[in-house]
């Protein structure tokens, strides 16, 4: 009931506050990188796909950068073809989140980082393989000698590489940033009129900030129900709390027509349908037709400048790297 008093009240007055205050969406900057070599070491790090246990499954296969941060599948395939348990969320933008994962039980991309390559659903490995895999080729112990000072490499320094890559995955330049600076041609009239049915009707309670998303926990079915057969308990899972069933991380809405299927189960693929949802059990409103395309049509214009990447070499495995294992035995 908490989160419900809330969101009632928030949304009471939030069409008066941002009338007269500043936008509740900031807009996103270019990333200024000052540790290149951590940076580009951290890129090897995440497309590295001999930290699982199949040799196959590495960050960018459930957080893909060619397709908006995500893998855009229901739930993602983990190690021996095993169902993921939740929708990846995308990895752009994701440093401006209060925390990682839908239930936010890591607190920064370092931690969340580590989590995936020990997880036995996921890439199947254990902290320490992945530390001897790593270790085990001498161009790796170059890098991180150079990078860290010593010939030393541990799942710290591992996933301090990972996290400073992924920090640098924003995406500045949306049309709705360049709409925000001044440029009152860069999004179309639906586009400002879906904004203010976005700030007049409620969203942007829980959807703000430069991540338009990621800032507060809220109950996913606030108003009525959600139904759904994803067994993901939300915040429950961390805390132990019954009031904390159902209540997850809010999602960021940037790039938000890349990253579908929508929601913690992934069970919506129109972000129209997204949309109505989300209007539905979350503010117990219905939005009409137009409305609705008048929100999507604003939604679109967060998508900002994708990440340019180009793909690392990474350096050859020796007779000390741990041997794959892509199969069942």
């Amino acid at each position: 009931m908490k989160y419900q008093a809330l969101m009632l009240a928030l949304s009471a007055t939030i069409g008066s506050h941002w009338a007269n205050a500043a936008e509740p969406i900031e807009t996103i900057q270019p990333i200024k990188i000052t540790e290149p070599e951590k940076v580009e070491l951290g890129k090897m790090l995440y497309f590295e796909p001999r930290l699982s246990k199949s040799g196959f499954i590495s960050c960018n296969s459930c957080h893909n950068l060619s397709t908006g941060g995500v893998d855009a599948l229901p739930t993602s395939i983990g190690d021996r073809w095993q169902q993921g348990p939740i929708n990846a969320p995308t990895v752009l933008n994701a440093d401006f989140m209060l925390a990682q994962f839908w239930d936010g039980r890591a607190k920064d991309l370092q931690e969340q980082a580590g989590g995936p390559i020990a997880n036995p659903k996921e890439m199947g490995f254990t902290h320490e393989l992945a530390v001897t895999t790593v270790a085990s080729m001498p161009a790796y112990r170059e890098r991180f000698a150079k990078v860290y000072g010593a010939d030393k490499i541990d799942i710290n320094t591992i996933t301090d590489a990972i996290a400073a890559f992924e920090k640098t995955l924003v995406t500045p330049n949306s049309p709705f940033d360049k709409y925000l600076t001044g440029d009152q041609q860069a999004i179309s009239a639906d586009a400002k009129a879906g904004y203010e049915i976005f700030k007049s009707r409620g969203c942007a309670v829980c959807h703000n900030g430069p991540a338009v998303g990621g800032t507060m926990y809220m109950k996913m079915g606030l108003i009525k129900p959600f139904h759904t057969n994803n067994p993901a308990e939300g915040r429950k899972a961390v805390t132990g709390k019954e009031a904390d069933k159902m209540v997850f991380k809010v999602p960021t809405l940037r790039n938000i027509e890349l990253t579908y299927p929508y929601f913690h189960d992934g069970s919506v693929w129109s972000l129209a349908e997204a949309v109505n949802t989300m209007s539905d059990v979350q503010l117990g409103q219905k939005f009409s037709t137009e409305e609705t395309a008048q929100v999507v049509a604003f939604l679109k214009t967060l998508t900002g400048d994708q990440p340019q990447i180009v793909l690392p070499i990474l350096p050859p495995s020796t007779a000390e790297t741990p041997k794959p294992q892509p199969f069942a035995q």
